[in-house]
């Protein structure tokens, strides 16, 4: 008998069951239990008899659990030691049908050996092993446990999938797969803890640094090999790719961050970037923050645009290539986050993207930067640092466009008040040192302007463009640079154009039916009324003074002239158009008597620049009478004078006479005629007859740089510039030395009542309120004195018709007098 047990033990223990103590059958029963799930030969696999009623006992027993949990742990590592695989894969089915079976409180401590065991397999070298623990640890992931567990980690599960994605194994379909594990794992981890709030914090940043560089550099390889040979079987494959799996584990994680967790979800996403040196494609960045984008909940999207942004802060001296990838991710993820994208910091974000603008102006102008000071690279960086400026502008107006109309006025403000220029008294001298930077920054600050105005449709232009802005804007369009002046006056068409007609008036003609545009035409609002009846003289002053400048170009009247029409479309009503043409009929004016010394060229450009806007308003006002005295001029002009033309003066500019002293009356637009036209139909015959002459100002004559006997004859002068047909004129005011002795005392005594009213502010503001006290008190009594005397001459009698009043007593008493007579203290008259 003896020999028989000895003979059954030595049998269990060739199969790896083990003994307790010296006979078999004394051991305890989940042992022999768990022996029994075993077959003779590995490949027959699990028996199934025997798991259900291993599976029994633990229901019946849960107390048991953790120990059947560490006996099968036991053998598993004794297994896998002795490179039994069939069995290794035996125990972890054994396992997980276990742990999917048993939900009772001693879970956890089944758990642990069960997580063991998945460490163990995952420790191996081999890649069958690795897949095996993954796929068990995914099981478990998928369950929802009832108990919480306090004392729990995942550090190694996190560490070790993360190795497992950068796996570099010989074999590609082996690496592939222990890859695809790795992101699975990931997953696993992710899933299991992140909804439960007494599990690990999955998104502190140590386990960020690792889980998301993982991602990463799974969706970074699959980019490459895309970008090498791109085929539709890799195209069907991707499908079951790292890549793939990647990109849905990254979009999981993302759209489980709450407001808390973005920055830390981010960041490794920069620092992987930069440790990489993948800005400077941009393909794979911009792909990223897509996928970042599409997932983080709406509300936060805010948050990755504020890490963008300062991550451009923090790399604010690298080479412009890194700049430029940051702000075309910043532009590309302000498009697809849309209204919430800036979030409540509005003009900071745009405030940081000027910065770096005006940074990127001094790299360029200094030709050199931090990160590059050699004098043989200038070259180079000169046109990185240009690409870079432009990224700029266009993420401005990617991030203004997601913005709503009062926000987008308050951008439009804060540009306009960085853009840097000239005082009153202090002409722009483009020889001074540093004026060649101030050129380039008014420069790029107007077309980020022009950017921020491109699409912008306002119903109250009167509320969203306040005169602040608009005295601003049109003070730049008088300055000396002409590529200014044109930035300006386009960006007062993107303002005015809410009808998208801008494209429709590309260049000055004459255009014999405007039907052929197909305008659209509303009628004029009750705001838009109002916002020319404050601005409109404005508007005309400058659009004249434009005109003016020694330098335009083609492209300056064509702009011109698509402010006017436009001007007519959207703002105009009947005191609008008769403003329109006579400020048209003045630059005619202007023209002919050339006080300003003009070109022979400009000239005639205004000459055309009048004939076009008359033929286009006279069509738009639907007169007949005033189109056929229109295309009358116009048909005199191409018959004799077709440099007077807009065809003439640009297509055929030899054809320019050398002067233009002489030009005959059929030639020119009559203001009498017109007049009588309009009068006709309707319209002020008394305005049109007034010759429009500009208001100038003092940003007015520092643009015209003349001297200062010049402007302020131009500012006294009262000379009326009538129409061609009009031959006496009266004559301007004599400027003497008394007139400018009067002005200038005028002004001294301006000076000496301000300097007395900033010291009463500094006296109140910085003096001791005892002596502010006494000095109030001392003016109290002699009010009260006053008021007192003024209360007894108003109570007595009114006066007798003898004028003057007879006491009882004899007496007599001069006249009282009127209240409106009397001299108040003034602290009494407001």
């Amino acid at each position: 008998m003896y020999c028989k047990v000895r003979a059954q033990n030595q049998a269990c223990k060739d199969r790896g069951r083990g003994v307790c103590g010296c006979c078999g059958a004394l051991r305890p029963r989940y042992k022999r239990l768990v022996d029994n799930i075993f077959p003779e030969d590995s490949e027959d696999g699990l028996v199934k008899a025997n798991m259900e009623k291993l599976t029994f006992y633990a229901l019946s027993a849960p107390e048991k659990l953790d120990r059947i949990g560490a006996y099968l742990a036991e053998r598993l590592s004794r297994d896998v030691a002795r490179h039994r695989y069939g069995y290794v894969c035996i125990a972890m089915e054994a396992l997980d049908q276990l742990l999917m079976a048993c939900h009772c409180q001693s879970i956890n401590l089944f758990v642990e050996s069960f997580l063991k065991m998945v460490a163990k397999l995952l420790e191996s070298d081999k890649a069958a092993l690795q897949i095996l623990g993954t796929n068990s640890f995914i099981k478990f992931a998928n369950i929802e446990e009832d108990t919480p567990s306090y004392h729990r980690s995942y550090d190694f599960f996190v560490s070790r999938f993360s190795e497992m994605c950068h796996s570099g194994h010989d074999d590609v379909t082996d690496r592939t797969k222990i890859r695809m594990s790795g992101i699975k794992g990931l997953q696993g981890v992710v899933r299991k803890t992140i909804n439960d709030e007494l599990q690990v914090n999955i998104w502190e940043p140590q386990h960020m640094d690792k889980i998301v560089p993982s991602l990463l550099f799974n969706l970074q390889q699959v980019e490459d090999a895309d970008s090498r040979s791109p085929s539709p079987l890799q195209a069907a494959e991707k499908e079951e790719s790292p890549a793939a799996l990647a990109e849905g584990c990254l979009r999981e994680l993302l759209g489980r961050a709450a407001y808390g967790n973005i920055k830390n979800a981010i960041k490794p996403v920069l620092m992987h970037l930069d440790n990489h040196s993948l800005w400077e494609p941009k393909l794979f960045a911009v792909h990223c923050f897509k996928i970042i984008m599409y997932s983080v909940q709406s509300q936060h999207s805010h948050l990755v645009i504020q890490q963008l942004v300062g991550h451009l802060d923090a790399n604010s001296k690298s080479i412009a290539k890194v700049r430029t990838g940051i702000v075309e991710v910043l532009s590309e993820s302000a498009v697809i986050a849309a209204g919430g994208s800036v979030g409540p910091t509005v003009l900071e974000v745009f405030n940081t993207l000027l910065r770096h603008l005006r940074l990127s102006i001094d790299y360029e102008v200094t030709g050199k930067s931090e990160s590059s000071t050699k004098i043989s690279n200038q070259m180079i960086t000169e046109h990185e640092e240009r690409v870079f400026q432009e990224a700029v502008i266009k993420t401005i107006g990617a991030f203004a466009n997601t913005l709503p109309a009062y926000q987008r006025s308050e951008v439009m403000l804060f540009i306009m008040g960085k853009v840097p220029l000239p005082a009153v008294h202090q002409a722009l001298d483009m020889r001074k040192p540093g004026e060649d930077r101030n050129r380039m920054i008014q420069f790029m600050l107007l077309k980020s302007l022009l950017q921020v105005t491109i699409g912008f449709q306002s119903k109250n232009l009167l509320a969203t463009l306040p005169s602040s802005f608009l005295e601003s804007l049109l003070s730049a369009s008088l300055m000396e640079d002409a590529e200014l002046r044109l930035l300006v006056i386009e960006i007062l068409l993107s303002l005015i154009d809410r009808q998208e007609n801008r494209h429709k008036f590309s260049h000055i003609s004459i255009i014999s039916d405007i039907s052929v545009l197909k305008l659209k035409v509303d009628k004029c609002s009750r705001q838009d009324t109002l916002f020319m009846k404050k601005h409109s003289q404005t508007l005309y002053r400058y659009i004249y003074m434009s005109c003016k400048e020694q330098n335009n170009s083609q492209n300056h009247y064509n702009v011109i002239y698509a402010l006017l029409a436009l001007i007519s479309v959207e703002l105009a009503n009947e005191e609008v158009v008769v403003d329109l043409i006579r400020v048209v009929l003045a630059l005619q004016e202007l023209s002919m008597s050339n006080e300003d010394g003009l070109p022979v060229w400009s000239r005639c450009a205004m000459h055309a620049l009048s004939a076009a806007y008359l033929n286009f308003i006279s069509q738009l006002t639907t007169l007949p009478a005033f189109c056929q005295s229109v295309q009358q001029v116009i048909g005199s002009r191409q018959k004799e004078a077709p440099y007077l033309l807009p065809e003439g003066v640009v297509e055929s500019e030899t054809c320019i006479p050398q002067s233009m002293d002489k030009l005959e009356m059929e030639m020119l637009f009559l203001q009498s005629e017109i007049s009588e036209v309009l009068a006709g139909s309707g319209y002020s015959s008394d305005r049109l007859g007034i010759p429009y002459i500009p208001q100038f100002t003092d940003e007015d004559r520092l643009s015209k740089r003349k001297s200062i006997g010049e402007t302020i004859s131009l500012q006294v002068e009262v000379e009326s510039r009538n129409s061609p047909e009009k031959e006496e004129k009266i004559p301007a005011e004599e400027i003497t030395y008394e007139t400018l002795k009067k002005a200038i005392d005028s002004m001294a005594v301006e000076e000496q009542e301000r300097e007395r009213r900033q010291l009463v502010v500094e006296k109140f503001q910085k003096a001791p309120f005892e002596e502010i006290a006494a000095h109030c008190g001392a003016r109290a009594t002699i009010l009260q004195s006053r008021l007192n005397q003024i209360f007894e001459i108003t109570v007595r009698p009114p006066p007798s018709p003898s004028g003057n009043i007879t006491a009882s007593y004899g007496q007599t008493q001069p006249r009282s007098v009127p209240v409106y007579e009397m001299k108040f203290p003034d602290l009494c008259v407001y």
